[in-house]
């Protein structure tokens, strides 16, 4: 269904108050809180290194030094996250801007973006390097593994157009939380909602070779992969630009010192401490801001479109 003018008018004017807003914050927020203020962070879902900079500023005392007492809770579906924010129970979210934009579209919470996690998308759909598939115009009549966890229905969609193709063309196939073994098994040719700085790497360390394509070279408008929001009454709270100071300085030691920080992680989440997460650890590096106070409104708008348009 199209958008109404009303939800229209409410989605743009949500996107340039997280612009306003921010700018004015950043010049009259304080240098820290007077008091130890607490503040609680809805993850988008449990603990992995996508979160590397918050934690690193916890490892670092970057939230302390600005009088923060931050309190990270990892969600029971990623789709909570939204939901919460809007419903007050918690003060900050992270969130995939592709389904923060959806909901947004549907159901026009009280949200507002605050700033950026990573920079850029993370999606891509992988096929096994001996598969037919060369291109997005070979997938017709193929089947595409999805996880139930999988918010990336736009992406998929937009992905297909730009072959000619449609859902139609496809058989969609739910194969839950096991991505990489569907693949590997045959119970799909191609996945989708596969995640760069994962998933190849998986495949990776089975000594698989694979091919992977990535949505924003195949008519997906340029998009970041997580992003921070707040309710509209927190938008002049000075905790958040606060907090996105910390996250900063955090981003920036990460990048500076990136093995003693994953070896201080690993060891304060020994439950994480595998080959798998520290390749992604690593390989998500390049990706996260040095900027997370910056909301990008030219990427909101484009992709508002293609979401206006969907039918």
């Amino acid at each position: 269904m199209e958008m109404s003018k009303q939800k229209i008018a409410y989605f743009i004017g949500a996107l340039l108050l997280s612009c306003v807003t921010c700018s004015a914050l950043a010049a009259s927020t304080p240098d820290r809180c007077t008091r130890q203020c607490h503040l609680t962070v809805m993850l988008d879902w449990f603990i992995n290194p996508d979160h590397a900079p918050l934690f690193v500023a916890e490892q670092q005392g970057y939230f302390k030094q600005y009088g923060l007492d931050v309190t990270f809770i990892p969600p029971a579906d990623p789709t909570d996250t939204v939901k919460l924010v809007a419903a007050q129970k918690a003060d900050i979210g992270i969130t995939y801007e592709p389904q923060f934009l959806r909901q947004q579209q549907s159901q026009t919470l009280p949200l507002v973006s605050i700033g950026t996690l990573i920079e850029g998308p993370l999606d891509c759909f992988v096929v096994l390097k001996n598969s037919p598939i060369h291109a997005i115009a070979d997938l017709k009549g193929k089947r595409i593994g999805y996880s139930s966890a999988n918010t990336g229905g736009i992406i998929l969609k937009t992905v297909l157009a730009s072959a000619g193709l449609s859902l139609s063309d496809v058989t969609l196939v739910n194969v839950h939380y096991n991505l990489t073994q569907a693949l590997l098994s045959g119970k799909v040719d191609i996945i989708t909602g596969a995640m760069r700085n994962f998933e190849p790497y998986e495949f990776q360390l089975v000594h698989q070779p694979v091919r992977v394509f990535y949505p924003e070279e195949n008519g997906m408008p340029y998009y970041d992969e997580l992003i921070f929001i707040t309710h509209t009454k927190n938008t002049h709270d000075p905790r958040i630009q606060l907090f996105l100071k910390a996250v900063q300085a955090g981003a920036i030691y990460l990048k500076n010192h990136p093995h003693s920080s994953w070896l201080l992680f690993a060891k304060n989440h020994p439950e994480l401490h595998n080959p798998i997460n520290e390749k992604a650890w690593f390989a998500t590096i390049p990706r996260f801001t040095l900027r997370p106070q910056l909301v990008d409104q030219t990427q909101y708008e484009q992709f508002r479109n293609i979401l206006q348009n969907e039918k």
